[in-house]
């Protein structure tokens, strides 16, 4: 469990990694001393059994208030539920293994198992927040949304390694934090907003704990003729934060500022590490499904656009 869910590449920020390597090692000690499950293999949790029913605290997306609500975890079904009501016949939510992620984010839930849970709905990234009092039963449900994720992508690339799907299953944010953005226009005065940068999404909220972004930008790479630099053009004028970052992309110009020069770095370094990474061929479906600022494809990109549909279908 513990070497499984630690083991992910490159994309995940260090202080969110080291957040979950501390929960899942205390659980580690515990299975291993305290419940004694190495030595008694029925006092193992079935992760890959398929299915997982249970409590958790969710919060509520309009008030903010944690209530209890119902969770059944399926993989015949492909989807994570959740219900209103003890008794209800239809779920709230339905959220797909497919588009499915979790990560813990206890200081900004608020609870040390707090755990953040992410899906596609309508082509927008929903989240959901999450915690339980007692930290087995949350670390149990990462470890099983995990397991489904896996055999979910043992399905969907039959010629893959075990290796090479574990990073796939879940990932951390690359980066997290407040900036400033402007308009379009860039006329329009800088407001501050939450940033969420989840691989070439990046995300922003009037609040971290909001159920939806506001917005969402697609982050390509340099050969697609997208750029990262420090600082604002000239012409910006209007009260805002100090340190300006500038991603130039093939549609527009995104301009953000950050409050510290230690943030601007930071935040330029996330950006670099994408902008330079080639982009893989699904990730061209994702300009077209996934982002809301979509630019018109070239000719190769749309060739490998294609290939990339015909693999997935």
């Amino acid at each position: 469990l513990f070497h499984c869910a630690c083991s992910f590449k490159g994309n995940n920020s260090a202080k969110n990694n080291n957040v979950l390597k501390t929960i899942l090692r205390e659980q580690w000690i515990r299975a291993k001393y305290e419940r004694q499950e190495f030595i008694h293999i029925e006092k193992q949790e079935p992760y890959s059994a398929g299915y997982r029913e249970g409590f958790l605290w969710k919060r509520g997306r309009d008030n903010g208030q944690f209530l209890s609500r119902k969770f059944i975890l399926s993989e015949r079904e492909g989807a994570l539920k959740y219900f209103n009501k003890q008794d209800a016949k239809e779920p709230k939510a339905i959220m797909r293994i497919q588009t499915l992620n979790a990560t813990f984010q206890p200081a900004k839930i608020g609870n040390p198992c707090g755990l953040q849970i992410t899906y596609l709905r309508d082509n927008s990234t929903r989240n959901i927040f999450v915690y339980h009092e007692d930290s087995k039963e949350m670390v149990d449900w990462f470890t099983a949304i995990r397991a489904a994720r896996f055999h979910y992508q043992k399905v969907a690339f039959p010629g893959a390694n075990d290796e090479d799907l574990v990073p796939r299953l879940t990932r951390n944010f690359m980066k997290e934090g407040y900036m400033e953005k402007t308009g379009p226009r860039h006329t329009e005065g800088f407001k501050k907003r939450w940033f969420t940068m989840d691989d070439r999404r990046l995300m922003y909220f009037k609040d971290p704990l909001d159920a939806y972004a506001r917005g969402e930008v697609f982050i390509g790479s340099k050969e697609n003729s997208y750029t990262v630099v420090s600082g604002l053009p000239p012409s910006i004028q209007g009260y805002h934060w100090k340190y300006g970052i500038t991603i130039e992309t093939p549609d527009r110009k995104f301009l953000f500022a950050c409050e510290t020069e230690a943030e601007q770095k930071d935040w330029i370094a996330a950006f670099q590490r994408v902008v330079n990474r080639p982009m893989m061929p699904q990730e061209y479906a994702g300009t077209q499904t996934h982002s809301r600022h979509r630019k018109k494809l070239s000719k190769s990109e749309s060739e490998k656009l294609t290939v990339s549909l015909s693999l997935c279908s």
